[in-house]
Protein backbone atom coordinates (compact mmCIF):
# COMPACT_ATOMS: atom_id res chain seq x y z
CA UNK A 1 0.00 0.00 0.00
CA UNK A 2 1.05 3.16 -0.70
CA UNK A 3 1.61 6.35 1.86
CA UNK A 4 -0.17 9.29 0.71
CA UNK A 5 0.55 12.58 3.07
CA UNK A 6 -2.71 14.17 1.20
CA UNK A 7 -4.42 10.99 3.17
CA UNK A 8 -2.61 9.56 5.69
CA UNK A 9 -1.72 13.41 7.22
CA UNK A 10 -4.18 15.29 6.20
CA UNK A 11 -4.77 17.16 9.40
CA UNK A 12 -1.29 18.21 9.68
CA UNK A 13 -1.06 19.07 5.52
CA UNK A 14 -3.75 20.27 4.41
CA UNK A 15 -5.77 22.18 7.24
CA UNK A 16 -8.21 24.61 6.78
CA UNK A 17 -7.90 28.92 6.74
CA UNK A 18 -9.01 29.10 10.48
CA UNK A 19 -6.24 28.31 13.35
CA UNK A 20 -6.17 25.01 14.88
CA UNK A 21 -4.09 23.12 17.56
CA UNK A 22 -2.43 19.83 16.51
CA UNK A 23 -0.50 17.44 18.05
CA UNK A 24 2.70 17.09 15.72
CA UNK A 25 3.59 14.09 15.79
CA UNK A 26 7.87 13.14 15.72
CA UNK A 27 9.16 13.77 12.30
CA UNK A 28 12.54 13.48 10.62
CA UNK A 29 13.73 15.30 7.42
CA UNK A 30 16.87 15.59 5.29
CA UNK A 31 17.68 19.41 5.50
CA UNK A 32 19.70 22.11 4.39
CA UNK A 33 20.64 25.34 6.78
CA UNK A 34 20.39 28.84 4.98
CA UNK A 35 20.77 32.14 5.71
CA UNK A 36 19.79 35.28 3.91
CA UNK A 37 17.23 36.56 1.51
CA UNK A 38 14.69 33.24 0.23
CA UNK A 39 14.13 35.08 -2.95
CA UNK A 40 17.80 34.74 -3.99
CA UNK A 41 19.48 32.35 -5.59
CA UNK A 42 21.12 30.28 -2.36
CA UNK A 43 17.63 29.42 -1.23
CA UNK A 44 17.16 28.01 -4.43
CA UNK A 45 20.06 25.67 -4.76
CA UNK A 46 19.19 24.10 -1.27
CA UNK A 47 15.91 23.54 -2.86
CA UNK A 48 17.08 21.92 -5.84
CA UNK A 49 19.47 19.95 -3.94
CA UNK A 50 16.51 18.24 -1.65
CA UNK A 51 14.41 17.06 -4.26
CA UNK A 52 16.92 14.78 -6.20
CA UNK A 53 17.61 13.00 -2.54
CA UNK A 54 13.85 12.92 -1.39
CA UNK A 55 13.24 10.92 -4.81
CA UNK A 56 16.01 9.19 -4.48
CA UNK A 57 15.39 7.95 -1.39
CA UNK A 58 11.99 6.90 -2.08
CA UNK A 59 13.12 5.01 -4.89
CA UNK A 60 15.48 2.98 -2.69
CA UNK A 61 12.81 2.73 -0.18
CA UNK A 62 10.31 1.24 -2.64
CA UNK A 63 13.10 -1.33 -3.98
CA UNK A 64 14.02 -2.44 -0.31
CA UNK A 65 10.21 -3.06 0.21
CA UNK A 66 9.63 -4.96 -2.50
CA UNK A 67 11.63 -7.90 -0.26
CA UNK A 68 10.03 -7.49 3.05
CA UNK A 69 6.38 -7.66 4.62
CA UNK A 70 5.58 -4.03 5.58
CA UNK A 71 2.52 -1.92 5.82
CA UNK A 72 3.54 0.76 3.32
CA UNK A 73 5.59 -0.53 0.07
CA UNK A 74 5.90 3.53 -1.29
CA UNK A 75 5.00 6.92 -0.57
CA UNK A 76 4.75 10.36 -1.76
CA UNK A 77 7.51 12.88 -1.52
CA UNK A 78 6.21 15.37 1.62
CA UNK A 79 6.05 18.80 0.24
CA UNK A 80 8.94 21.06 0.90
CA UNK A 81 9.39 22.76 4.53
CA UNK A 82 10.71 25.42 6.05
CA UNK A 83 11.82 26.24 9.54
CA UNK A 84 12.19 30.36 9.90
CA UNK A 85 14.21 32.51 12.63
CA UNK A 86 16.24 35.58 12.69
CA UNK A 87 20.07 35.60 12.63
CA UNK A 88 21.32 37.73 16.14
CA UNK A 89 21.59 41.30 14.15
CA UNK A 90 18.23 40.45 12.72
CA UNK A 91 16.41 39.81 16.24
CA UNK A 92 18.13 43.25 17.30
CA UNK A 93 16.48 45.64 14.14
CA UNK A 94 13.29 47.21 14.55
CA UNK A 95 11.68 46.00 10.91
CA UNK A 96 12.34 43.02 8.94
CA UNK A 97 15.07 42.75 6.61
CA UNK A 98 14.82 39.14 4.70
CA UNK A 99 18.67 39.35 4.66
CA UNK A 100 18.73 38.09 7.83
CA UNK A 101 16.21 35.34 7.65
CA UNK A 102 18.33 32.12 9.45
CA UNK A 103 16.91 29.14 7.99
CA UNK A 104 16.10 24.87 7.49
CA UNK A 105 14.84 24.25 4.22
CA UNK A 106 13.94 20.27 4.13
CA UNK A 107 11.59 17.26 3.30
CA UNK A 108 10.08 14.99 5.22
CA UNK A 109 11.21 11.30 5.20
CA UNK A 110 8.60 8.75 6.83
CA UNK A 111 9.40 7.32 9.73
CA UNK A 112 9.18 3.88 8.20
CA UNK A 113 12.24 3.99 6.08
CA UNK A 114 15.01 2.82 7.73
CA UNK A 115 17.40 4.92 9.37
CA UNK A 116 20.57 2.68 7.48
CA UNK A 117 19.11 3.29 4.22
CA UNK A 118 19.54 6.92 4.09
CA UNK A 119 22.94 8.18 4.45
CA UNK A 120 23.90 5.69 2.00
CA UNK A 121 21.29 6.85 -0.73
CA UNK A 122 22.57 10.79 0.15
CA UNK A 123 25.83 9.28 -1.03
CA UNK A 124 24.57 7.86 -4.15
CA UNK A 125 22.57 10.50 -5.24
CA UNK A 126 25.10 12.89 -5.07
CA UNK A 127 27.90 10.72 -6.54
CA UNK A 128 25.61 9.95 -9.04
CA UNK A 129 24.32 14.17 -9.71
CA UNK A 130 27.42 15.71 -8.38
CA UNK A 131 24.79 18.01 -6.32
CA UNK A 132 25.90 21.63 -5.15
CA UNK A 133 24.95 21.25 -1.64
CA UNK A 134 24.72 17.55 -1.40
CA UNK A 135 28.00 17.22 1.32
CA UNK A 136 25.70 19.55 3.71
CA UNK A 137 22.90 17.36 3.89
CA UNK A 138 21.45 16.70 7.47
CA UNK A 139 19.45 14.23 8.60
CA UNK A 140 17.21 15.96 11.30
CA UNK A 141 14.82 14.36 13.82
CA UNK A 142 11.90 16.36 15.51
CA UNK A 143 10.28 15.34 18.78
CA UNK A 144 6.72 15.56 18.77
CA UNK A 145 5.36 18.45 19.73
CA UNK A 146 1.67 20.74 20.16
CA UNK A 147 1.60 23.21 17.71
CA UNK A 148 -0.86 25.81 16.44
CA UNK A 149 -1.41 25.87 12.80
CA UNK A 150 -3.70 27.39 9.57
CA UNK A 151 -4.04 27.57 6.13
CA UNK A 152 -2.61 30.73 4.24
CA UNK A 153 -3.80 31.65 0.78
CA UNK A 154 -2.06 34.22 -0.73
CA UNK A 155 1.07 36.23 -0.89
CA UNK A 156 3.88 35.50 1.87
CA UNK A 157 4.25 38.72 2.34
CA UNK A 158 0.95 38.71 3.68
CA UNK A 159 1.31 35.99 6.28
CA UNK A 160 1.03 38.54 9.40
CA UNK A 161 -2.91 38.38 8.72
CA UNK A 162 -2.71 34.68 8.80
CA UNK A 163 -0.43 34.51 11.75
CA UNK A 164 -2.89 36.83 13.97
CA UNK A 165 -5.26 34.53 13.44
CA UNK A 166 -3.47 31.82 15.29
CA UNK A 167 -2.03 34.26 17.78
CA UNK A 168 -5.55 35.29 18.75
CA UNK A 169 -6.45 31.30 18.87
CA UNK A 170 -3.93 30.54 21.04
CA UNK A 171 -4.10 33.16 23.78
CA UNK A 172 -7.97 32.44 23.88
CA UNK A 173 -7.13 29.08 24.71
CA UNK A 174 -4.47 29.85 27.31
CA UNK A 175 -1.60 28.52 25.89
CA UNK A 176 1.63 29.84 24.86
CA UNK A 177 3.92 30.35 21.87
CA UNK A 178 7.08 28.93 22.69
CA UNK A 179 9.36 30.77 20.61
CA UNK A 180 9.59 33.46 17.71
CA UNK A 181 10.61 30.42 15.13
CA UNK A 182 7.87 29.05 12.94
CA UNK A 183 7.48 26.85 10.30
CA UNK A 184 6.18 26.89 6.92
CA UNK A 185 4.79 24.20 4.46
CA UNK A 186 4.31 24.78 1.05
CA UNK A 187 1.63 23.20 -0.74
CA UNK A 188 1.78 25.51 -3.93
CA UNK A 189 4.83 25.68 -6.27
CA UNK A 190 5.92 29.22 -6.37
CA UNK A 191 7.61 29.35 -9.53
CA UNK A 192 4.25 28.52 -11.39
CA UNK A 193 0.92 29.83 -9.18
CA UNK A 194 0.37 33.30 -8.91
CA UNK A 195 1.21 35.14 -5.37
CA UNK A 196 -2.57 35.43 -4.17
CA UNK A 197 -3.28 31.63 -4.92
CA UNK A 198 -0.04 30.42 -2.75
CA UNK A 199 -0.98 27.64 -0.37
CA UNK A 200 1.09 27.79 2.59
CA UNK A 201 0.58 25.54 5.79
CA UNK A 202 1.88 28.19 8.81
CA UNK A 203 2.63 26.80 12.35
CA UNK A 204 4.72 27.52 15.46
CA UNK A 205 5.08 25.43 18.57
CA UNK A 206 3.44 26.49 22.06
CA UNK A 207 3.11 25.47 25.35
Amino acid sequence: MKYEWRKQAKELYLPKQQPRIVTVPAQRFISLHGVGNPNGPEFQQRVTTLYPLAYGIKSAYRKWAQTQSVEFDDYTVFPLEGVWSLTEKGQQLDHLDKNEFSYDIMIQIPEFVPVDLLQPTIDQVNAKKQLALGNQVEIKQYPEMLAAQILHVGAYDDEPTSFAKIDALVAATDHQRHSKIHREIYLSDARRVAPDKLKTVLRYQIK
